[in-house]
């Protein structure tokens, strides 16, 4: 082929091996880097980042693959030109030589249109990437449109005429339709060869089927689209989450009395602590609401699950639960039938929750459970879970029946209740281990959990010393605050006032 600027200019000598080499070893240096990041990429297909990485992983791949083809051109130099025949032999227009199907070098053809003979030369890569019996003439530059989509015919027009014309390189992309159908998107890099006089004699390309790399370009833009529309979605459930949670839990901040007159008050504070694992809000709630009469109801509870699905079902529980308080439902009752209403739910889920009825003229603590942990109660300087009823998670069968306990307070005691997020557990057979046994020599579980409830009362000293709820809630933000937990949690401390 002529040089891309003169068609008398001496044809360019390759460059030295060593240094062509050197970059090669560096090119495939860097694919095997490469390749080992994609194949450490997420391989689930549900995960828009992970499908998002490992695209542009494949696009790396495909570019690096490349290179090391064209490097390799590169320090071979150009095809050894054919010897020209004697005159008195037979004109017979050679076949090119197509490289093996599906390698690299099928992928880049060169081609060139003589002006003044009307010639047109192709090598056999070209001829493959159009998918043309080699055994068929080249086609001339008033022919090359016809295998062009229709819709890019003027881009390749325009390229060719500015080349032809104004001495303008060419550089650009058209598609082609192969005989068999498929469409290949093309590359062509050329420019004009010009004649003594400085007209235009010919004209050269390098013309490289880019479908594979468009297409690896497409699937990182997709998944990149498919990936930043799920964390747009993530956000906006977050945000309906959370401003669905704040208008349901109590609105009060610090400590709160109920009932709001009378002796024997409790003094009340409470926190939620959202996971350290998740951006999605869970189903923990607390409650606290007075009653007709003075008596107060204390609950605190937790859906399985995440997001605004969630949230709005434990909204519907503390509806229940205070609709129900108010008509004078009693706690093992009030979990029945907290267990038939989520049981009858169109979205079936599972839940737990403790629910406590203070009455203040006897200092009383009547409460039922449905699979959480029990109340911890504090007394003098001391702990000690208290033991509870029967009561399996609710929404997990029809019909089940809730046992009710009772407990005698004594002005300065306190009582924590919290959400299973706060301390890990492992929940062991009914009435027999774990958060159903009052003695923690019979916990019989992962030696965290003994260490997380022995750290909670652990506290019964410093609860003693503290002048209100508010305080204690502090302390125990700061014990499991900073713990690295799977779930959300809640914990509600009430005190008994003295």
């Amino acid at each position: 082929m002529p040089s891309h600027l003169s068609a008398d200019h001496p044809a360019a000598q390759p460059p030295q091996r060593g240094s062509v080499d050197a970059l090669i070893s560096q090119t495939r240096r860097l694919r095997g880097e490469v390749d080992a990041v994609r194949r450490d990429a997420p391989a689930d297909g549900t995960d828009p980042e992970g499908r998002w990485q490992r695209a542009l992983c494949d696009l790396a791949m495909h570019q690096l693959s490349d290179l090391d083809q064209h490097l390799a051109q590169l320090r071979d130099g150009p095809p050894a030109v054919p010897v020209e025949r004697e005159a008195a032999a037979p004109t017979v227009r050679a076949v090119p030589t197509a490289p093996r199907h599906g390698s690299l070098l099928s992928r880049v053809g060169s081609a060139e249109w003589n002006l003044l003979t009307d010639e047109a030369t192709w090598s056999g890569e070209l001829y493959q990437i159009l998918g043309r019996d080699p055994a068929a003439p080249p086609l001339t530059l008033d022919e090359l449109p016809s295998v062009v989509l229709e819709q890019d015919r003027p881009r390749l027009t325009a390229m060719v005429t500015d080349c032809l014309i104004d001495a303008k390189p060419i550089d650009g992309e058209f598609r082609v339709v192969r005989p068999d159908g498929d469409v290949r998107t093309v590359h062509v890099m050329g420019e004009p060869v010009l004649d003594t006089d400085g007209s235009t004699a010919s004209m050269w390309a390098v013309l490289r089927d880019v479908s594979e790399l468009r297409r690896s370009q497409r699937t990182v833009s997709e998944t990149r689209d498919s990936m930043q529309h799920q964390r747009h979605f993530a956000q906006t459930e977050r945000r309906l989450a959370v401003e669905l949670q704040e208008a349901v839990l109590p609105p009060w901040r610090g400590s709160l009395r109920l009932p709001r007159q009378g002796p024997e008050t409790l003094d009340l504070a409470a926190r939620y602590l959202p996971s350290s694992t998740s951006e999605l809000i869970g189903g923990d709630w607390y409650d606290a609401l007075e009653l007709t009469g003075g008596d107060t109801l204390l609950s605190v509870g937790d859906l399985t699950g995440r997001g605004v699905t969630v949230t709005s079902g434990m909204a519907m529980m503390i509806g229940a639960l205070r609709g129900m308080a108010v008509a004078g439902t009693e706690p093992g009752q009030l979990m029945a039938w907290l267990n038939q209403l989520l049981d009858a739910s169109v979205q079936p889920a599972l839940g737990s929750a403790v629910c406590c009825r203070y009455r203040p003229e006897s200092r009383t603590l009547t409460w039922a459970q449905a699979g959480h942990p029990a109340p911890l109660l504090f007394r003098n300087g001391t702990g000690r879970v208290l033991s509870p009823p029967d009561g399996v998670l609710l929404g997990a069968t029809s019909g089940a029946v809730y046992g009710q306990a009772e407990e005698t307070l004594e002005p300065g005691d306190l009582f924590l209740l919290h959400t299973d997020g706060l301390v890990p557990r492992r929940w062991v057979s009914p009435r027999s281990r774990s958060w159903e046994s009052p003695d923690l020599s019979e916990v019989e579980s992962e030696g965290d959990t003994v260490s997380a409830v022995s750290r909670l009362l652990d506290l019964a000293p410093r609860f003693g010393e503290a002048r209100a709820a508010q305080d204690c809630v502090r302390m125990v933000v700061e014990e499991f605050g900073e713990t690295e937990r799977e779930d959300d949690a809640c914990v509600l401390i009430a005190r008994v006032a003295t």
